[in-house]
């Protein structure tokens, strides 16, 4: 059976997977997957805030709202209410961006900015966790 510190690397591998496809995905010719590459920015946000939930023992439910896993990421840090918009913007493309008609197709310079908003996420966790740095394999 895997141990907290496993698990919490697991979700961090997970989170930089979804990184590495969403920023190799918008340079696919002719035309990048836009949606794909905001999804597995959404993604890789969503795994490295569970990562700092399970670091602190804190169980969170089944969801991709972002919104709820801040809220409860504030209570042991209050510096995450920083990032609730980020967030919130990035939480769409966890279910609508994946379903005709729910969301418009996203454009360039929208799957730049979701990309740009992970890693945002990925290195505020980072330097919470204290593994700025580190080298995660």
């Amino acid at each position: 059976m895997k141990g907290k510190n496993d698990i919490v690397k697991t979700w961090i591998k997970k989170a930089e997977n979804d990184l590495i496809t969403a920023k190799h995905s918008i340079n696919i010719k002719p035309k990048p997957p836009f949606d794909t590459i905001c999804f597995h920015a959404q993604q890789c946000a969503e795994k490295y805030i569970k990562a700092f939930l399970t670091f602190h023992n804190v169980e969170f439910k089944k969801t991709h709202d972002l919104g709820e896993f801040i809220l409860l990421a504030s209570i042991i840090d209050e510096s995450f209410s920083e990032i609730v918009d980020i967030g919130e913007k990035l939480t769409d493309y966890a279910v609508d961006i994946r379903y005709p008609m729910l969301l418009e197709e996203p454009a360039m310079d929208e799957a730049k900015e979701a990309v740009e908003m992970a890693e945002k996420i990925k290195e505020f966790v980072l330097k919470k966790l204290h593994l700025k740095g580190e080298n995660n394999d």
